[in-house]
């Protein structure tokens, strides 16, 4: 049961998005809260960034400091002379808005269509060094030492009666 949760978890995680187009990333801080909280996965899919509407959860790049990625409400969207979408936003949790306007990137946005509670823990939980090692040395080590038992515990005559 457990390697089936963890192959589906791995095709949802890593081989979808690449397949189906949506995104998912792990929510850092609490700015959502209580809807998104710290630890969740949150799941975006692209929609045509003229679709983008005031309530909106969406993610993109803040266009200041180090460009992270946010996903915040929409609470204003302005179109440009130029076309471009810019959009102003709020984290749920925060008091005041973002101290930016942010344009969106070409002709697609990301709107939040789940949020996955705590898994975002448990993949950081994953990352962690001495997990990593556990499960890389510890996990086929088990199964070589269970089959070896095994091995070991049939008798010539139960090997015998199971080839005829």
């Amino acid at each position: 049961m457990l390697l089936v949760g963890a192959v589906i978890g791995f095709l949802f995680l890593a081989v979808a998005p690449r397949i189906l187009g949506y995104q998912t990333l792990t929510m850092l801080t609490g700015s959502m809260s209580p809807l998104i909280g710290p630890g969740d996965v949150v799941v975006t899919a692209p929609i045509p960034a003229g679709n983008v509407k005031v309530g909106d959860i969406i993610t993109y790049r803040i266009p200041v400091e180090d460009h992270r990625v946010e996903t915040h409400r929409v609470v204003d969207v302005m179109r440009n002379a130029d076309g471009a979408i810019t959009v102003q936003t709020k984290g749920d949790a925060n008091n005041g808005l973002d101290p930016w306007l942010a344009t969106l990137d070409g002709n697609v946005a990301y709107k939040e269509v789940a949020s996955i509670p705590y898994l975002g823990n448990v993949i950081r939980m994953l990352r962690e060094p001495i997990v990593m090692s556990v499960l890389m040395y510890g996990a086929p080590g088990v199964l070589v030492t269970g089959l070896l038992i095994s091995i070991w515990r049939r008798t010539p005559e139960s090997a015998v009666l199971e080839n005829v």
